[in-house]
């Protein structure tokens, strides 16, 4: 996924003209521009870095992208106060996890949570588990951007899970709707909707990325 990096930006505004979700933002601050990336909209077409002409926007390999907090999801090269780290609301599932997933439209993303399971990845070597029914699971995994038609179906699983349960937005257009966002269908994403534990923001994301959003909520940092 594209990130910020520390070189100075000239102002051309050429990302913020390519991007298709407007994820990126420009302001100017005297004679330097700040520019915020929000991950959260971000659908990693990279066309942003191509454009960069001062490598202000570069590619980020890692796979270490979910956070706990949504705002922590928007980057930017401002000079800003370390945020206190988001509280770790898993202590009762670090040891296993049961996954009840709702898919509300986005295949691509769908593919990459079975991926987690194969045994490349392997996701159950680290206690997780995906359940059938939302009685049995701890946790509610969502994929998809959510429109009008998924809001009751995905509400209805949110209410059948026991307390406490932690919900886990897999992708962009689960976190905001991406290129979805604002549309008839009002396919805004999860967020608004129930309490998010965790985000992973990608559009797919990695499965080594959806296995660090798992983790989070876990509540096992070190992944």
């Amino acid at each position: 996924m594209p990130a910020v990096t520390a070189a100075p930006c000239t102002g051309c505004a050429e990302c913020a003209g390519v991007c298709p979700t407007q994820a990126i933002a420009l302001a100017q601050d005297g004679a330097r521009t700040d520019v915020s990336l929000d991950r959260g909209l971000c659908v990693g077409c990279n066309l942003c870095v191509e454009t960069c002409p001062t490598g202000t926007i570069a590619t980020d390999r890692s796979t270490r992208t979910a956070t706990r907090r949504r705002e922590d999801l928007v980057l930017s090269n401002r000079a800003i106060t370390p945020r206190p780290a988001a509280p770790s609301g898993g202590k009762p599932f670090r040891r296993s996890l049961a996954v009840r997933e709702v898919s509300t439209g986005d295949s691509a993303a769908d593919l990459e949570v079975i991926a987690t399971t194969n045994a490349v990845f392997d996701v159950a070597r680290l206690g997780v588990q995906f359940v059938a029914s939302p009685r049995f699971a701890d946790t509610l995994l969502v994929t998809g951007p959510v429109g009008r038609a998924m809001r009751e179906p995905l509400l209805r699983c949110y209410d059948a899970m026991a307390e406490p349960r932690l919900v886990i937005a897999v992708g962009t257009s689960a976190i905001t709707g991406g290129l979805y966002r604002g549309g008839y269908a009002e396919a805004n994403g999860v967020t608004d909707l129930v309490p998010v534990s965790s985000f992973v923001p990608g559009d797919p994301p990695h499965p080594w990325s959806i296995i660090h959003g798992i983790l989070l909520g876990m509540g096992r940092d070190g992944g």
